[in-house]
């Protein structure tokens, strides 16, 4: 069957992804740029065999959680920075909520109800503190389509915080490169340039300061910190909640980055406490070292997950992942488990990655204590989930 380029549709529950499932003769047809119970004309954007994508492109019936949106670029035929701009941030709180919700289910044969918390203000617009743009072929700078290499070159995105990004649309850049932008914690602007064969700073320096309570942080301007001005604190004060729910005197910090959670970690268990933390990334690492150099409960490792846990014979008191947004999988999950590690923090940015985790411990006798879920990338479909386990 091939699909007609335009369809009016009623849409039923929000999907994984930011869409919402819908049927036509009996085909499945995610809709994005919808809002669950809404009557639209949408937009077929590619065929997949037994379902097809499309955008919704007109509102026929609109949900009573629609509003104007709040960022100006966003839509069909806009930037992909906000595919939630049109729902109302309490709505789009409860969807996500619903989102894991179904996700946990059926991925991780576990009921869990809830909404999705605001993070620190709970302001929908201007929380955004790192951005990467891309660089069109007349020197702008912009941001990419959802899916796609083509930009848009208007970056007026809600998201950012104000100023962010004065001056720099261009025309003023090379073809290719990518701009890096960082607000930090002391308000200062990081820009830096990269490109095939360069790597200029054009404004501050190359590394951003981030403070978590008292402890400071010198971050790469293109490395990994929460873009949520407030979800380092957010995460942090969690981990440390929860890890003082138990006696813990040697912790793993895994996916570890910066080394955000090895410093609660060591808070959290005193001058006996014992922390290893673990990353890939050098960079991370390198930051972590010096972030974290007054603890000398601390040990930072540079290798992967999977082979530090392979060659561990003594399992820590708790362990703390946090991995990319592919969830750390059957193999970590496995090894972890044979540790005998008793309990676990397990946070991840996807929600069904994340569900599917959480079957997997559960499937090696683990129990869910506690799940939170945050709303920490407003106008978005995306959350950031946290899990507490133990057996």
């Amino acid at each position: 069957m091939t699909a007609p380029d335009l369809l009016e549709l009623t849409t039923g529950s929000a999907a994984n992804g930011g869409s919402c499932v819908a049927r036509h003769d009996g085909r499945v047809v995610f809709v994005r740029y919808a809002l669950p119970r809404e009557r639209v004309r949408a937009r077929i954007t590619a065929e997949r065999g037994s379902y097809w994508h499309a955008d919704a492109v007109e509102i026929l019936e609109p949900s009573d959680d629609r509003v104007e949106p709040l960022c100006p670029i966003s839509g069909a035929d806009g930037a992909g920075c906000c595919d939630l701009a049109f729902a109302d941030p309490a709505a789009a709180r409860r969807i996500k909520g619903l989102v894991v919700s179904n996700q946990l289910a059926r991925l991780g044969d576990y009921q869990w109800e809830g909404i999705a918390e605001p993070v620190g203000s709970g302001d929908a617009t201007g929380w955004r503190t790192r951005v990467r743009l891309g660089t069109a072929a007349d020197g702008r700078a912009g941001l990419h389509r959802y899916h796609s290499a083509e930009l848009v070159t208007d970056v007026r995105c809600a998201q950012l915080t104000a100023g962010m990004l004065t001056g720099l649309d261009g025309p003023r850049w090379r073809s290719g490169d990518e701009v890096h932008v960082v607000i930090d914690d002391d308000h200062h602007r990081h820009v830096l340039v990269t490109g095939p064969d360069r790597r200029d700073v054009v404004e501050g320096a190359r590394e951003s300061v981030q403070r978590v309570r008292s402890r400071v942080w010198r971050i790469p301007v293109t490395g990994f910190w929460q873009s949520h001005r407030d979800a380092a604190r957010t995460y942090s004060d969690l981990v440390g909640e929860w890890a003082q729910r138990g006696e813990a005197r040697r912790a793993w910090d895994l996916y570890g980055g910066a080394g955000l959670f090895a410093a609660v970690l060591a808070e959290a268990m005193g001058a006996r406490g014992r922390v290893l933390t673990v990353d890939t990334a050098r960079a991370a690492s390198a930051a972590a070292r010096t972030a974290l150099a007054d603890l000398p409960a601390v040990k930072v490792v540079t290798g992967s997950v999977r082979g530090f846990l392979a060659g561990q014979a003594r399992a820590a008191d708790i362990a703390v992942l946090d991995p990319p947004r592919s969830g750390a999988g059957r193999a970590v999950i496995d090894l972890l488990a044979g540790t005998g590690v008793p309990r676990v923090i397990h946070i991840g940015c996807e929600a069904a990655a994340f569900a599917r985790d959480i079957g997997l411990y559960r499937g090696h006798g683990y129990r869910v204590q506690d799940i939170r879920v945050f709303d920490a990338f407003p106008l978005t479909h995306h959350v950031e989930c946290i899990a507490l386990l133990s057996r």
